[in-house]
C-alpha cells in the first residue's frame, strides 16, 4: 500500500484551485468566480465525499502542509463528508513530518475518542515512517492523560510495545502520576523496563510516592535500592518522600538516618524534609525528640516554618496537652516572629473541644476573626463536634444555621456530625431531618454519612430501617463494604439477634467476597460472651487466629472481662499475659477488668500499675 497517488490531469487542476489565495475558508467563501466554476466545485466535492478522493488530494499539497490542513479542515465541515481514517492519519503524517505538532494536536484532541481507529493505520509500518508514527502517538497518549481516558491510554500503550514502537518516558512519567492503583502503576514500570524504556528519576520520583501514599514502604525501599543500582541519581524530593513515607509508618530511625545522608551527599534539607519526622515523633508523644530534631534543623541553617509549629501543636492536642499548645503558639508569636496561620487556630479550636473547654475554644474562635483570619467549614465542623459530643446540640444546629445564613456553607461533614449527635442522644427524628435538609441542599451523602444514619436506627432496635439505608447507599453507588457489615454485625449483635448476624457474615465472605478482620471477629465473640457461650466465644477466637487475624487490644479485653466478672480468673490471667506475648499492650480497660475480677475474689495482690 502507498499512500503516495500520482495525480491525473483534472486532479492536478483541483490542486491549483485550491493552492490559489482564497478570502476564507470554502464553507463560507463568496468569490463568484470560484462558486461559478462547476468544475472545481464538482471536484471539491468528490473529495468529500470519496475518501479515497481526499486522500489523494492530501498527497498532492504533501509538501505544502498549510493548504493540506486547510482542504483537510474545509473538507471535514462539510455535508456528507466520510469519516476516514485513513484521510485521518494522511493529514497527521503530513503536519508531523513538517513540525506543525500544534495543528496535529488539535486535529487529535477533536477526535480523542475516534482516534481508536487511526491508530492501527499509524502503525502500519508499510505506510508511516516510525520515527512520525512514534510521534504522533506519544502525543495522542498526552491527549488521552489530559483527559483521563485512562482506558484508551492504555490500549494505545500496549499496541506500541507490541509494535516495538517505544512511548516517551515523559508520557509513561504522567500515566504514572495519575494511576491510582500501585499495581496498575507498577505494570506500567515494569513494562517500561522489559522493553528498555529507562527511567529517569521522574519516573521513580513517582513510583516512590505511590508505593509511600499506599503505606507500601518496603515496597519503596526496595525500589530506591534498583533506583541506586541502575545509576539513577536520587535527588532532593527522592528523599522528601521516602522521608515522609517512613515517617508515616512509623519507621522514624530510618527517616533520621535518610535525613543524615541527605546531608552526607550534599544535598538541600528543608522544613518540609524535617516536618514530616517531627509529625511522627509528636503523633508518638516523644515529644523530646520532636524538639531536638527542631534544634537538630536550626543548627544547620534551616528555619522552622508555621507549618512546623502547627505540627508539634496538634501532637500536643492530640495527646491532651492542650495548655502546652497554647504555650507554643505564643512562644511562636514572640519569640520566632512568625504569625500564626488559621490551622493553628484550627489546630487548638480542635484540642480545647476534645477536652470539653468549649469556652476556650470560642474564645479562640473570636480571636482568630480579631486577626482578620476568615474561619473556614473545618473551624465550624470541629466547634459543631465539639458542642455535639458534650450535648449541647441546640447550640450546635445554631451554629450550622449562621453558616447558612453567613457562610461558609455547611458541607457533608457537618451535616453528618449533627446526624451523629442527634442519634447518640436517642433523637431520630431530629437527625433524619438533618439528613433530609443535606440532601434538600444539593449535597450528597458520602459513605460515612449513611453509616452515621444506619448506626442510629440499630442503636434504636429499627433493623429494617438500617437496612433500608443499606439498598439507599448501593442505589446512589456505595456498595457494602467491610466497615458497613462490621456496623451491622455489631448492631444485631447488640439487639441479641445472633443468627441474623451469623447469615451477614455468611453473605459478606461468599457474595461480596469481603474477609471479616479484627473487628468483625471481636463482634462475634463479644455477643457469644454476653449471651454465655464462652467455649462458642472461644472458638471464634481460635478460628480467628488460624486464620492469621491478629486480635487487637479490645478482641483480648472482652474476652478478659467476661472470664474475670465469672470468678473465671486462671483464665483471664492467662489472656492478659497471653496478649502481651503477642505484642498486644493492655489499656486502662483491660487492667480494670481484670483488677475487678481479682478484688472480687479478694486477690488484687501482684497485679503490675498501669
Amino acid at each position: 500500500m502507498s499512500l503516495y497517488f500520482r495525480a491525473s490531469k483534472p486532479f492536478l487542476t483541483l490542486k491549483v484551485r485550491f493552492l490559489v489565495p482564497l478570502p476564507s475558508s470554502f464553507s463560507f467563501c463568496t468569490n463568484d468566480a470560484v462558486v461559478n466554476n462547476n468544475r472545481s466545485v464538482v471536484l471539491f466535492r468528490a473529495a468529500v465525499a470519496e475518501p479515497e478522493l481526499l486522500v489523494r488530494v492530501l498527497n498532492t499539497v504533501r509538501d505544502r502542509p498549510v493548504a493540506a490542513l486547510r482542504f483537510f479542515r474545509w473538507a471535514e465541515g462539510q455535508t456528507g463528508f466520510k469519516q476516514s481514517k485513513l484521510a485521518y492519519a494522511v493529514i497527521l503524517d503530513i503536519l508531523a513530518r513538517n513540525g506543525l505538532m500544534r495543528s496535529a494536536y488539535c486535529i487529535m484532541e477533536k477526535e480523542a475518542v475516534r482516534m481508536g481507529d487511526v491508530v492501527d493505520v499509524l502503525m502500519d509500518g508499510r505506510v508511516f515512517s516510525s520515527e512520525v508514527s512514534v510521534k504522533l502517538l506519544d502525543l495522542l497518549l498526552w491527549i488521552y492523560l489530559k483527559k483521563s481516558m485512562l482506558g484508551m491510554w492504555w490500549l494505545v500503550f500496549y499496541k506500541m510495545i507490541a509494535k516495538g514502537l517505544l512511548p516517551d518516558v515523559k508520557n509513561c512519567n504522567r500515566a504514572l502520576r495519575l494511576l491510582k492503583d500501585t499495581n496498575l502503576a507498577r505494570e506500567v514500570y515494569d513494562v517500561m523496563m522489559e522493553c528498555g524504556i529507562k527511567p529517569t528519576t521522574v519516573t521513580y520520583n513517582t513510583m516512590l510516592d505511590s508505593f509511600c501514599k499506599q503505606r507500601q514502604v518496603q515496597q519503596a525501599q526496595q525500589l530506591l535500592l534498583q533506583m541506586q543500582r541502575v545509576g539513577c541519581s536520587a535527588n532532593e524530593l527522592t528523599y522528601n518522600i521516602m522521608v515522609n513515607g517512613l515517617s508515616h509508618k512509623g519507621e522514624l530511625e530510618k527517616a533520621e538516618e535518610l535525613i543524615k545522608e541527605m546531608l552526607r551527599l550534599g544535598l538541600k534539607v528543608s522544613a518540609y524534609t524535617y516536618d514530616p519526622l517531627i509529625r511522627g515523633y509528636c503523633e508518638n508523644g516523644m515529644f523530646d525528640k520532636a524538639y531536638r530534631v527542631e534544634e537538630e534543623m536550626m543548627s544547620i541553617g534551616v528555619l522552622p516554618t508555621i507549618a512546623t509549629y502547627n505540627t508539634i501543636m496538634y501532637g500536643f492536642c492530640k495527646w491532651g496537652r492542650v495548655s502546652d499548645a497554647r504555650q507554643l503558639l505564643l512562644d511562636v508569636m514572640v519569640k520566632k516572629d512568625l504569625m500564626p496561620d488559621l490551622i493553628s487556630f484550627n489546630t487548638l479550636i480542635y484540642g480545647y473541644c476534645r477536652l470539653g473547654s468549649l469556652g476556650e475554644a470560642f474564645l479562640l474562635f473570636v480571636e482568630l476573626r480579631y486577626r482578620s483570619l476568615v474561619p473556614s467549614v473545618v473551624t465550624y465542623n470541629t466547634l459543631i463536634d465539639g458542642l455535639c459530643r458534650f450535648g449541647d446540640l441546640d447550640v450546635a444546629r445554631r451554629i450550622k444555621d449562621e453558616m447558612i445564613k453567613h457562610g461558609p456553607n455547611p458541607d457533608v461533614f457537618t451535616y453528618t456530625i449533627l446526624v451523629r449527635g442527634f442519634c447518640m442522644m436517642g433523637n431520630l427524628p431530629m437527625a433524619k431531618e438533618l439528613f433530609d435538609e443535606m440532601l434538600h441542599r444539593g449535597l450528597q451523602p458520602d459513605r460515612f454519612a449513611y453509616i452515621t444514619r444506619i448506626v442510629g436506627e440499630l442503636k434504636l432496635g429499627d433493623p429494617s430501617k438500617a437496612f433500608g439505608m443499606q439498598e439507599e447507599m448501593i442505589s446512589r453507588g456505595f456498595p457494602p463494604d467491610l466497615i458497613t457489615y462490621n456496623v451491622f454485625i455489631d448492631g444485631l449483635h447488640k439487639l441479641g439477634n445472633l443468627k441474623e448476624a451469623s447469615k451477614l457474615v455468611e453473605k459478606m465472605l461468599y457474595y461480596d467476597g469481603i474477609v471479616p478482620d479484627h473487628v468483625t471477629y471481636t463482634s462475634i465473640i463479644h455477643a457469644h460472651l454476653m449471651a454465655g457461650h464462652l467455649r462458642k466465644a472461644r472458638v471464634v477466637f481460635n478460628k480467628m487466629l488460624s486464620k492469621g487475624i491478629f486480635p487487637s487490644v479490645v478482641t483480648y479485653t472482652v474476652l478478659i472481662h467476661s472470664y474475670a466478672v465469672r470468678g473465671r480468673l486462671e483464665r483471664a490471667i492467662f489472656g492478659f499475659i497471653e496478649m502481651q506475648e503477642k505484642g498486644v499492650c493492655p489499656n486502662v480497660i483491660t487492667y480494670n477488668a481484670l483488677i475487678n475480677g481479682l478484688c472480687k475474689a479478694e486477690d488484687a495482690y501482684g497485679v503490675p500499675d498501669d
